[in-house]
This record gives structure tokens, sequence and C-alpha cells, in this order.
């Protein structure tokens, strides 16, 4: 049988039962300065208001020195000192632990079995890319990334609407967002009949402007219990249109049919199980109006309508010196592919060859797009951006070019070993089982597996929650953290790759420290993959 997958938050919930109930105490520890002597702290204040003068138990204290458990890591020591329990875990251990099965690590888990079904509508995409606000860019971009993340831990999810502008659609792709296009037309037939039925002035419609049916009432499903709470006290009423049920026609196509991940073919009368179906409605502030009063139209003209509908409203964008502060999602992309395309000109001075492979590494805006902060900051808070110069560079520790030029460099590493290994310099790859993982004694090397490889499972499993359960419309979710989480470790890997030489010298008695500290970097390799395939982009393999 193979052995559990340790994690940080299995370890802080053994160390926080070991003192006993009451809340958590320990904190886990990130900082270089003070992963030299710990790597798990519980604070003296904390113990303090837990134990009388702060004197943990002898036998308490002996239960956290000899911690075990399904998936704790392995405790080499526990000290008193000024600033608490201090703890230091067994790191050769762990080091062959996680380093000895990097897939575990460095992969969504795989589902035993299928997760719950999410319907993420996006109502910005119904329209052209020319009609596309940053506000809107956002919430596609977020919507995109949650799919990703969700799909990742099993759930099924289905994207509404089906795109069916193809500038759309070719936007969309130059932009790296991967969402459904448009088949056919979902008949409205159904739900006119019932609005008609419903609507409260009949005898206008000939007098009605060409798409509208009439206004509904809404007003009484705002004050009945479990519908007001989040919804604006100011709805009233609904202007029926026949675009709005066709939106509302095709969110409801989308319940009967789950032909994807573990669902072929699934057609019904019925919604096949709406009510355990969640839908989440990505809108930006300035669409969420319109969208409650979407919501409660369906609840009235749909007794099947899903029971949990959540909006994720994320805040909206601005441009520092932009006229009016208006830009378009296409003006955005080509402002950025525009500074590509010049300083890609004033780099290579002319050599087109040069200047293609430049353009091929950080063109087509992708990189921008996603390390802006329409994707590196929490959905919610409003943005002020701030276009920047033609300037591109590898050094500034914040951009997602830093974060594509190091995973350039790992794949440039393993492609140095690989053609000297060719060449009879160094021998073939070990076995990982026989590698010697007490020769990484380098602080960065810890770093580097405290901070990014080990946690990282736990990081992808937060990036797909949604509490679903929480009172009130609106839900969060914590998109932004692959984003900040790459870059952090683009700095860690960067700081250690120029002090360390991976690839000493061909002699024999090197070999050992060389190969555990390439499967080290294989692994933070491999979490680079990982959490770039979560925000859609492919890894860099040159500099």
């Amino acid at each position: 049988m193979a052995t559990e997958r340790l994690g940080v938050g299995k370890t802080l919930v053994a160390l926080n039962a070991a003192l006993g109930p009451s809340g958590p105490v320990w904190l886990k520890e990130t900082r270089a300065r003070h992963l030299c002597a710990r790597d798990f702290l519980a604070p003296q204040g904390a113990l303090r208001a837990r134990f009388e003068d702060g004197q943990v138990p002898e036998h308490v204290f002996r239960a956290v020195a000899c911690l075990q458990g399904s998936g704790v890591a392995p405790v080499l020591r526990c000290v008193r000192t000024r600033a608490g329990l201090s703890l230091q875990l067994n790191r050769p251990a762990v080091f062959e632990r996680v380093l000895g099965a990097v897939s575990a690590y460095t992969a969504p888990t795989t589902p035993a079995s299928l997760g719950p079904r999410v319907l993420l509508h996006c109502p910005a995409l119904r329209g052209s890319p020319c009609a596309l606000g940053l506000s809107q860019l956002r919430t596609v971009l977020v919507a995109d990334h949650l799919a990703r993340a969700l799909r990742a831990h099993g759930m099924c999810v289905r994207l509404v609407p089906a795109v069916r502008d193809l500038h759309m659609l070719t936007f969309l792709q130059q932009m790296r967002v991967d969402w459904p296009p448009a088949s056919e037309k979902t008949s409205i037939e159904t739900l006119r009949s019932r609005a008609l039925a419903e609507l409260t002035s009949a005898l206008d419609r000939e007098t009605l402007p060409s798409g509208v049916l009439g206004t509904l009432c809404l007003k009484d499903l705002v004050e009945k219990q479990g519908r007001a709470a989040g919804y604006n006290p100011n709805l009233d009423s609904c202007l029926v249109t026949e675009d709005l049920l066709s939106v509302l026609a095709e969110l409801q196509e989308a319940l009967r049919h789950w032909p994807e991940y573990g669902y072929p073919g699934l057609v019904s009368d019925s919604y096949a199980g709406s009510d355990r179906c969640t839908v989440v409605h990505v809108v930006s502030c300035e669409e969420e109006f319109q969208q409650q009063k979407l919501d409660l139209l369906w609840w009235k003209l749909d007794d099947q309508a899903p029971l949990t509908q959540k909006h994720l409203v994320c805040g909206p964008v601005k441009v520092a010196g932009a006229p009016g502060t208006l830009m378009t999602a296409p003006e955005y992309y080509a402002f950025h592919h525009a500074q590509v395309c010049k300083a890609s000109a004033l780099k290579h001075s002319g050599d087109l060859t040069q200047g293609a492979v430049h353009l091929e590494v950080l063109g087509q805006g992708w990189v921008d797009r996603v390390w802006s902060p329409l994707c590196s900051y929490a959905p919610v808070p409003q943005l002020l951006l701030a276009l920047p110069d033609s300037s591109i560079s590898t050094k500034g520790t914040k951009s997602g070019t830093f974060v594509m030029y190091n995973c350039a460099r790992l794949a440039t590493l393993f492609e140095s070993y690989k053609h000297s290994m060719e060449q009879g310099l160094y021998p073939t790859f070990p076995p990982v089982n026989s590698l010697d993982f007490s020769l990484l004694r380098d602080e960065g090397e810890w770093l580097l597996l405290f901070n990014s490889i080990l946690p990282f499972p736990d990081l992808l499993s937060h990036t797909a929650v949604l509490d679903c359960t929480a009172p009130g419309l609106r839900i969060t979710v914590r998109t932004e953290m692959m984003c900040k989480f790459l870059v952090q470790l683009s700095m860690d890997f960067s700081s250690y790759y120029n002090r360390v030489h991976i690839l000493g010298e061909p002699r024999p008695h090197l070999f050992g420290q060389m190969f555990a500290r390439l499967q080290l970097l294989r692994a933070v390799r491999e979490v680079f993959h990982t959490g770039l395939a979560m925000l859609g982009l492919p890894p860099l393999s040159h500099i």
C-alpha cells in the first residue's frame, strides 16, 4: 500500500490536537530567517492563554515532540524557547517522502468519484469583444480559472453561455480562455407561454416595442423568506423580453444536458437533479442588478429552477490616464501586444529570426493577461490599472514574465543535463529510491520544499473551494492565490538557482548531491507546470 501523502494542514491539525481541545495555536513558518531554526511555532502568548503561566504540561510536551499520524510530517525535535514551542521536522525524512513521490504532490488529486455539478454562467460573453469592457474581461478570466480549478478536483462544470460571435471566439483564443462555441439556438416557447400567463398588463402588448412581452412583478419573490438575503430591495418588476427568455432557456438546457465529465448523453424532460446543482453567475458589479432580476425571473417562470444560485461579483476595473477611464478588452490586449512588438524590435535590432522567437516567448499578450491585476488580485476589490511602458524585463520579480523566465531556466537546466549525459559527462539518472536526500542541506532547498512543494496540494484544494452553503447571495473565491504562489515560488527558486551550482564538475563523489538537487528541481518544475495549467498557460521551454 502506498504511503499516505504528507500534508501541512494535517500536521497542523495533529499539532493543535496534541495541545488539547480549544482553538488553533500552531503556526507554519514561511520566512527563511525563521526556518533556519524551526518549521512550526506555538507562540508564547497563545500558550499563556491555553495553559497557566504558559507552562505546557510535560505529558502534552511529550505528545507534541513524539507526534505521529496519517499524513503528519515526521518530527525531529520540539524545544521550549522564549518565542514559544519551536518544532523542527525531520527534514531528510520529509525530503525522501515528498521527492520520492513527486507526482502525488505536484498534480491535483484524482477524485474517487464524480464531484458536485456546477454551472458557471458568465453573461459578459453574450456580446461581441468590442463591447467587452475591462470589468467584464475580469469576470471572463475569473470564470475560466475557476472552471479549471473545479474540474481538476473532480467537479462536473458546465459553461454558459455558448459563444456565438466568431470574433469573440477568436479573442478568447488569444486570451487562452477555454470556452465552448454555440451549436444551435435554444427554443423559448415554453418560457414564453409561462411568461405571457404571468404578465401584469396583457392589454398593452400591442403597443410594446418589438421583442418586449411585458412587465412581470418580482416583489413577492424578493420579500419571500430566504429570497431577500442579498437581493436589492429596489427590485420590484422586470421587463420581460425575448432576449431575456433566450438567456433563461439556455440556462435551462445546460442543466438538462451534462455531456462531459462523466455525464455522457444525459437528457431528461426535467432537470437531472437540479437541486443538487449549483449555479454560479460570474458578473461585474455593473451587471449584478440585472442578474438578480434574471435569477428571480427564473424562479418565477420555472418550478424546477435550481435551489442554489450564487453570485460571484467582480469589482470594477479602471485605467489610470485613459479618457474617461474607459478601455475595451480588445484595446487592452492590442496595447500589450504592441508593447511586446516594440520591445522585441528594440532588443533584437532588426534580427527577424531572433525577434520572432522573442515574440513567441513574450508575445500575443497572454503573459500580461494573466499577470496583470485582473488575475493576480482577489476578484472583489476595485482595480486601477496603470499601463506599463514598452520595456519588458525578466528582472522584475512581480511579473508573469519573471515566472515564465524561471520556468524556462528549469527547462534549460534539464536540457543541459541531458546533453551532458549523452556526451558521457554524467551518468543516467539513478532510481529515486537510491538517492540520498540528507545531502540537501542548503536552507534554500528546504525553503523550496516546505513553502512550495509540500503545501501545493492544499493550495490546489483552496482554489477550488465554493462555499455554497453560506448565507446570502454572494460567493467568494480565491482565484488570485495561484498567481501569487507562482510569483513567490519564482523568487525563491531564482534566489537559490543564482547562488547554487546544480550541475557541478563531472566527478563521481559529487553526483549524489547533484542528483538529489535535480530531483528537487524536477518537483519544482512540475509545480510550475501544474500551476500554469490552472491558468490555461503552457510553460516556456527556452529563454
